[in-house]
């Protein structure tokens, strides 16, 4: 997956991950982000990547998400994986 596809999959997530009630304070919480650094950072390819790790931090809302938002599971690791420090090795 390229780099650009993976930022507007990651942008889908973000938007998934915002509109859900139960989630977005979880995600705000974790990150430290504020509602208005998600509108002003969503467009930083480093950020979409800490979407994307925090979103792989439960099974069940990457299978939500991306049912969600169109696209098989498997393929949010790709998408994390074309995003900045994606090519780094997991050591779990």
């Amino acid at each position: 997956m390229n780099e650009d596809l993976a930022e507007t999959r990651a942008l889908g997530v973000l938007g998934w991950i915002a509109a859900e009630e139960r989630l977005l304070p979880v995600f705000l919480g974790a990150t430290g982000t504020t509602e208005s650094d998600l509108r002003a950072r969503a467009a930083e390819p480093v950020f979409l990547a800490a979407v994307m790790d925090f979103l792989m931090l439960d099974d069940a809302w990457v299978v939500d998400c991306a049912a969600a938002l169109g696209f098989r599971p498997e393929e949010v690791l790709q998408i994390r994986a074309a995003l900045p420090g994606g090519d780094l090795p997991h050591w779990t």
